[in-house]
């Protein structure tokens, strides 16, 4: 019996043991587990904690941004509290009517401006004025009237898709080359060959500028008359070219057609080649007509002897990139660059800068103008000309 006694007892403590054992290590891995949660969530906090100083971070950040710009949202308030009336709209507009000719793009954006400011931005007519002067607007020289109106139409709901250009120089604010998400040129990354990848028609256009010049030829029947007035020499280096723009009265006849000129730049070398052979460099004479259609006249500058006009250009262009200037007392009459003897290769195709745009019409002259070695050399770009292009079925005419 007693043997039995004892057995049991030994299994009952053994049970005991055993419960004891199991009790323990439930409980410890209940402490782990909860010590984990409490790692976790500690974690957790810490996270939120970080993201919480972000946000407070940003938050205080976009309240000095807001600060900062109350005072300009107060002037802006005072400033369209002051046109309210309407009165200088009417009077900017009663003076666009009385003007001459075709009105210019930077005009067009000011009476766009004017809208705004009095009637809003959801006002159709203030929307059509920057559509007007979006048009008008010449692309590869006028590239701030361009942003300036794209930019408007876009803040006004629009649908319209601004240039890469314009929209970096609002976020850089200067335009400058380190500022833009894409700044094209002659050479690198964004060399010719890599101008399509940002302006589709200057990789995939069929009707692209300039052109090989070789014959066979068509008959050209137009007749081109040049009518350039002298005027206040208004130069500038866009960071592309010297470029001259030219008051408003200047003309280019092209059998009963009147194109406006509106600028002229260089390049160096020619871009247009004749029998593959380009000229020290060339000038392009930028004309406009009164339904928007482009039209180019190319003067060929070969080396030769010292040019006076050129002398003037370069004696007051500005050295870097920078604003148009307007030196004092100082005139120009573009036609002091082009020859007597109009006769000439003609073809359609393109602006030769981004974004490359079709529809336009190019009459080279035949007759060259002299440019002195030196003068070549003193252009502040080495080179600026885009390679020929394919003709792609086109026509060259001559006569």
């Amino acid at each position: 019996m007693k043997k039995y006694l004892r057995l049991m007892v030994e299994v009952v403590l053994g049970l005991l043991l055993a419960g004891a054992l199991a009790f323990g290590y439930w409980s410890y891995t209940g402490k782990t587990h909860a010590m984990h949660e409490l790692t976790d969530a500690s974690e957790g906090m810490s996270e939120a904690q970080e993201e919480l100083d972000k946000l407070t971070k940003e938050l205080a950040e976009t309240k000095e941004k807001v600060d900062e710009l109350e005072p300009a949202a107060k002037e802006l308030a005072a400033v369209k509290d002051s046109f309210a009336n309407g009165v200088v709209l009417q009077d900017y507009e009663a003076f666009i009517k009385a003007q001459k000719g075709q009105i210019i793009s930077e005009r067009q954006l000011g009476l766009g401006a004017l809208r705004l400011l009095t009637k809003g931005a959801q006002d159709p007519e203030t929307v059509s004025a920057f559509q007007k002067a979006l048009e008008m607007a010449e692309w590869s020289s006028r590239l701030k009237s361009i942003c300036a109106a794209q930019n408007a139409l876009a803040a006004a709901g629009q649908k319209v898709k601004v240039l890469a250009d314009c929209a970096a120089e609002k976020e850089a604010g200067h335009g400058k080359k380190g500022g833009h998400a894409v700044h094209w040129d002659y050479a690198g990354e964004m060399g010719p060959e890599n101008w399509g990848d940002e302006f589709p028609t200057c990789g995939k256009g069929l009707k692209q500028s300039p052109l090989n010049i070789t014959g066979p030829f068509e008959k050209s029947k137009d007749t081109l008359v040049v009518n350039y007035k002298e005027g206040p020499l208004k130069i500038l280096n866009n960071g592309h070219t010297i470029q001259v723009n030219v008051e408003p009265g200047s003309t280019l006849k092209i059998n009963k057609d009147v194109y406006n000129l509106l600028q002229f730049h260089f390049h160096r070398p020619s871009e247009e080649q004749i029998d593959g052979k380009p000229m020290a460099m060339v000038a392009h004479f930028v004309h406009k007509n009164a339904e928007g259609k482009l039209a180019v006249l190319g003067v060929l500058l070969n080396e030769g002897k010292d040019n006076e006009a050129i002398n003037v250009l370069w004696d007051n262009a500005p050295k870097s990139e920078g604003p148009e200037v307007m030196p004092e007392k100082v005139k120009f009459n573009p036609t002091s660059l082009v020859p007597a003897a109009l006769t000439h290769y003609s073809y359609e195709g393109s602006l030769t800068t981004p974004p490359c745009t079709e529809g336009v019409n190019f009459y080279i002259l035949k007759t060259t103008v002299d440019i002195a070695k030196k003068q070549v050399a003193d252009f502040p770009f080495k080179r600026n000309a885009r390679p020929v292009q394919p003709l792609n079925g086109r026509k060259i005419n001559a006569n």
